[in-house]
C-alpha cells in the first residue's frame, strides 16, 4: 500500500513540474526561473514556435510600419524581445526607416536575436534590461511592442504603466494578452479580454483595440493620449 501512495505523489509531483515549468513556463517560479529557461531553449526556440515570415509581416510588420508612417524615423522599443522576433518583422518592412531596440533578460535569446539582425544592424540594438524599470527617460518611443511575454512579468500592470512611461504621446501601444485554456492555469497572470481593456482604460490610452490573433493570444492596440507631441530624442537618457 505504502508504494502506491510514493507512486501516487511521483505522478503528482511529475503534473506540478510539468505544468509550472512547460505550460505556465515558469511564470509562478519567479523572473530568474523564467530567464534561465529562456536561456535554455534559445538554440532552439524559433525551430519550436516555428514563425511563419508571411504572417509575421501580415499581423505585426506591415500593420506597425503603416502605424508609424506619420513619423519619418520613428524610435521602436520591443519589450521581452526574445532573438528578435518583431524587429525583424518591422525591419523587414521596406517603408520602415526608423530604429529598434530590442529589450530582454535572457542574455542567450539576445545573442540569437543579434544573428537575426545582422543585416540591420544600422537600424537595430539590443539591450539586457529588466521591463519593470525600463532604463529610458518619459516619451522617448513613438512605438512600444510587447508580444507573449506580459503573463511572465512579475507584475505585468507595473510594466505596462512603464510601457506607456516611455510611449511618446500620440505613439501606439502593441502587446498580446494570453487566452485560452491555458491562460486559466496560471492565475495571478493572465487578464480575461474584458479585464485587460479595464486595464488599458485606466492607462493614457485611446483607440484601444482588442483582438482574437493566435489560438493562445489576443492582439491589443492602443495609442496614447495625444496631449503634447514631443519628437526630441534623448541619447543620453539611453543607460
Amino acid at each position: 500500500m505504502e508504494w502506491i501512495l510514493w507512486g501516487i505523489a511521483f505522478v503528482i509531483l511529475i503534473l506540478i513540474g510539468y505544468w509550472q515549468l512547460v505550460i505556465a513556463e515558469g511564470a509562478h517560479l519567479g523572473p530568474r526561473v523564467v530567464t534561465l529557461l529562456y536561456d535554455w531553449t534559445a538554440h532552439r526556440y524559433d525551430r519550436v514556435k516555428s514563425f511563419d515570415e508571411a504572417e509575421e509581416a501580415r499581423f505585426l510588420g506591415h500593420p506597425l510600419a503603416a502605424a508609424l508612417s506619420d513619423w519619418d524615423e520613428p524610435w521602436v522599443l520591443d519589450v521581452a524581445t526574445g532573438t528578435g522576433r518583431l524587429p525583424q518583422a518591422l525591419l523587414h518592412q521596406p517603408e520602415f526607416a526608423g530604429q529598434v531596440f530590442g529589450l530582454d533578460l535572457s542574455a542567450k535569446m539576445l545573442r540569437v536575436a543579434d544573428q537575426h539582425l545582422k543585416s540591420h544592424q544600422s537600424q537595430a540594438s539590443l539591450l539586457l534590461a529588466s521591463a519593470t524599470q525600463l532604463p529610458f527617460a518619459n516619451q522617448q518611443f513613438e512605438a512600444v511592442t510587447c508580444l507573449e511575454a506580459l503573463e511572465f512579468f512579475a507584475d505585468a500592470r507595473q510594466t505596462l504603466q512603464e510601457m506607456v512611461r516611455v510611449l511618446q504621446p500620440g505613439g501606439w501601444l502593441l502587446i498580446t494578452n494570453r487566452v485560452g485554456w491555458e491562460a486559466r492555469l496560471m492565475p495571478g497572470h493572465t487578464w480575461t479580454r474584458a479585464q485587460l481593456v479595464s486595464i488599458l482604460r485606466g492607462l493614457p490610452l485611446t483607440d484601444i483595440s482588442v483582438r482574437p490573433w493566435q489560438s493562445y493570444y489576443d492582439l491589443a492596440w492602443a495609442r496614447k493620449r495625444d496631449l503634447e507631441m514631443g519628437n526630441k530624442k534623448m541619447w543620453g537618457a539611453i543607460l
